[in-house]
């Protein structure tokens, strides 16, 4: 059989971040690649016995088909959460239920952008979700990040010069994959810009939860007044990324179309899972939970970064997130990235090379992402002491 492949699909290649995790099959790799959560943050107990009293009590319901739009009782659970914790008005939005926040990005894109259309999103940003954008063909262009957010200057002119803008990708809290937070100076702006040119702003915040220093920043879609952003929100980090459980909170107009674009995909999300999801998150204390995984992280990021410190060849740059599952760091100007990341697969290290979370994969790059929480304290300070001889070696 001669295949022709869909257009669509021709140009994709598998994740790079998935093709260097091969190489961590092998045990003696040390993996900073990944972004799991910390094995020691699933709150597996509660998740066992909240299963197994939906079973009892419940099991037709939970493994019956069920509405494309969400669990009610999840839905409003969300929708308080929101209101409650976050500061996000509900009013003029509606939420449904998704199969994780990444189907949330497929669903915007499908929903809004046509072939050709553009979509800008911060540079570097989250390899799965640039995939979901490039399958639809659109002309996706990066806004360079600065310490603080998205280059201002930079996103105006896509706005104004590139074609048919219609979404903007973000995610202001810890992002992936370099940590950054943006300001709320940053965040009042974007959103400003975003009203004057009629862009959609698809805010993804599937960390904002994870903060372990410094303050929360409000976020986005809090300070929305006139539909310009649908908020994507995410179970994967703080409860089980293996339940795909997420959510949308989207100005209503659009959820139709959403709902429709849903239908398409999966019918609706898995309901044992979004029923799990409504118990933990109505009976459990939410707020202890959140500070038992963040304490988890802050400790592994400093040990990371104490490490790093000590290791590294002081040329060699990173960032230092106030919460999250990873940071990134710089070479010096003249280094070769990809071979610095083999070399680090040599001594059995993994890190994930920058060019993987461009816009543009062809672009000059000379930085990588390190992930902290799946690796143990152990593996930390082994593998960061084994990155950092590489360093010195090298620069």
């Amino acid at each position: 059989m001669n295949y022709e492949l869909s257009h669509r699909m021709a140009a994709l290649q598998p994740s790079l971040i998935r093709e260097i995790l091969k190489s961590t099959s092998d045990p003696s790799v040390i993996s900073f690649a990944a972004g799991n959560p910390a094995p020691n943050a699933f709150p597996v107990q509660e998740v066992t016995e909240i299963a197994a009293e939906i079973l009892r009590q419940e099991p037709i319901s939970a493994l019956q088909y069920s509405v494309t739009e969400g669990y009610p009782p999840l839905r409003e659970a969300c929708k308080r959460m929101l209101r409650e914790r976050y500061g996000i008005s509900t009013e003029g939005n509606e939420l449904i239920i998704i199969s994780g926040a990444q189907q949330g990005a497929d669903l915007a894109a499908k929903v809004l952008v046509n072939e050709g259309d553009t979509v800008l999103c911060e540079d570097p940003s989250f390899i799965g979700c640039l995939n979901t954008f490039r399958s639809y063909r659109c002309n996706l262009v990066g806004i360079e990040m600065e310490s603080d957010g998205l280059n201002l200057e930079q996103l105006e002119r896509a706005m104004r010069e590139q074609p048919n803008v219609k979404l903007l990708y973000l995610i202001p809290n810890f992002q992936n994959p370099t940590g950054i937070t943006t300001s709320l100076e940053k965040r009042q702006a974007i959103l400003e810009l975003a009203n004057r040119y009629n862009v959609v702003i698809l805010e993804d915040n599937p960390y904002g939860d994870l903060r372990f220093s410094g303050s929360p920043v409000p976020s986005i879609k809090s300070m929305d007044t006139t539909g310009a952003v649908i908020y994507n929100g995410s179970f994967s980090k703080i409860l089980a990324p293996g339940l795909r459980v997420g959510f949308l909170l989207a100005p209503t107009e659009l959820v139709g179309k959403l709902t429709v674009g849903k239908q398409c995909a999966d019918v609706h999300t898995n309901i044992l899972a979004q029923m799990i999801c409504h118990r933990w998150l109505t009976s459990c204390d939410l707020d202890a939970h959140l500070q038992r995984i963040s304490s988890i992280y802050k400790g592994k990021c400093q040990l990371m970064l104490d490490g790093i410190e000590k290791e590294f060849a002081s040329s060699v740059t990173h960032t230092v997130p106030d919460g999250g599952l990873f940071l990134w760091c710089t070479l010096p100007e003249g280094a070769d990235m990809l071979d610095f990341c083999r070399k680090a697969v040599e001594k059995k290290v993994a890190v994930v090379p920058g060019s993987a979370f461009l816009a543009d994969e062809t672009a000059p790059c000379r930085s990588f992402r390190m992930n902290y929480s799946t690796p143990t304290d152990e593996n930390i300070v082994k593998g960061v002491a084994l990155l950092g001889e590489l360093t010195k070696q090298l620069f």
